[in-house]
């Protein structure tokens, strides 16, 4: 396959960089290395390997360049899109549905000819005109329901998530930066019955608790761990250093910079 000449590109509407996936979407890996992680398990793909990414899920991953490259190719699977084409496939339905956030597909010589079909539509900046663009996701569509047919139950379902246990949920899902609507449409509540459910379980305001959380946490990796603090911030769920620097000398009295030095014997 002439993976050389794949070019990083997305088919269908944009999608949010944020840490909760809104959308179904079909990644596969041209060159370099995904490493993803979902709250229950971590995920790896390589140059030539590919998964469905599953929609109403916390995850966040991040990119290692191979040789200096890594190019990508993104096919949304919006839920628009699939309940307009939903009555045109068939596949054999099974009931099973995995817990990941990550599918990964096994390697399959007709994924491979799809993507090598893409690159003569491409612009020259990684996008693929509309009107070519839904002909090639009902193409792929097809091909991964022959690979493998669960998916039908998976991508077709269009439910909202059920109420789920609330202390388990956020004991496991606490370090993804995600706002308080989506923890809340995740665990099966509106935004008031969240408050109110957080409230009675945890005697503290979510956005109180996440932040002394996640500032535990922290504690935990620069004082036991010897992490630095600018290796961790982002894991648990801030949005910048600073932000990450102020709420730890607010709460602890010193900066995790200045807790990393006492630590390790650096002088400041």
């Amino acid at each position: 396959m002439r993976v050389s000449e794949i070019k990083s590109c997305y088919i269908g509407p944009e999608i949010s960089p944020e840490q909760f996936i809104a959308e179904h979407f079909f990644l596969y890996i041209a060159k370099g290395v995904i490493n993803g992680y979902d709250g229950h398990h971590s995920s790896t793909l390589k140059a030539g390997e590919y998964a469905i990414v599953r929609k109403n899920h916390l995850a966040r991953y991040n990119k290692e360049r191979v040789d200096g490259e890594f190019e990508k190719v993104v096919i949304i699977l919006d839920e628009a899109f699939l309940k307009k084409v939903q009555g045109t496939l068939q596949a054999d339905t099974i009931a099973s549905k995995p817990e990941s956030a990550f599918l990964k597909l096994v390697d399959d010589e007709r994924i491979a000819d799809f993507i090598d079909s893409l690159m003569p539509y491409y612009n020259g900046f990684g996008i693929i005109s509309q009107d070519v663009a839904d002909t090639k996701r009902i193409e792929l569509l097809q091909l991964l329901l022959q690979v493998r047919p669960d998916l039908l139950n998976i991508l077709f379902d269009f439910g909202k998530p059920e109420k789920i246990d609330l202390e388990a949920f956020m004991n496991r899902n606490y370090k993804f930066n995600a706002s308080i609507e989506r923890f809340a449409y995740l665990t099966g509540r509106s935004r008031s019955a969240f408050k109110r459910d957080f409230k009675e379980l945890f005697n503290d305001t979510p956005n109180r608790w996440l932040i002394k959380k996640r500032l535990k946490e922290a504690y935990f990796l620069i004082t036991k761990k010897s992490m630095k603090p600018s290796a961790i911030y982002l894991d648990l769920g801030f949005e910048d250093l600073s932000h990450f620097s102020f709420a730890f000398k607010k709460t602890f009295g010193q900066t995790a910079k200045q807790l990393q030095q006492t630590i390790s014997g650096t002088p400041s």
